[in-house]
């Protein structure tokens, strides 16, 4: 196994956080009173309990480097995560950044910013 690492995100309840990433493609493999663990495709999240967390005031995020962003975005989309500049749960389209690459934002609705990322080929 090669090493890596996983973002640990706050979740004020497991089960709306699940419920939240499911339709996104993510399977929860772990749970007990204060962790819970989803994968999808090598993508590893991990949330603590943390019933105090304030999505307006939430610092909290990671980044996802992804092969298909678009196809990601679309998951977000069809899921009902609207594209705005408030609230939670929200989306960011995908632009070219200073940088050169791709990126777009998901804010879940805990306030954590993932920002999604496409990776680059070649």
């Amino acid at each position: 196994m090669s090493s890596y690492a996983t973002p640990n995100l706050p979740a004020r309840d497991f089960s709306e956080t699940a419920r939240f990433y499911a339709p996104l493609g993510f399977a929860e493999t772990w749970r007990d009173e204060g962790w819970m663990i989803l994968v999808r495709d090598g993508i590893t999240l991990e949330f603590f309990h943390h019933p105090e967390v304030d999505p307006l005031t939430s610092w909290f995020s990671c980044c996802l480097r992804l092969d298909d962003l678009d196809e990601f975005y679309a998951l977000c989309r069809e899921a009902g995560i609207p594209e705005a500049r408030q609230g939670q749960p929200r989306l960011h389209p995908p632009r070219v950044e200073d940088w050169g690459g791709r990126a777009a934002a998901l804010i879940d609705p805990d306030g954590t910013l993932l920002r999604l990322i496409q990776n680059r080929t070649g």
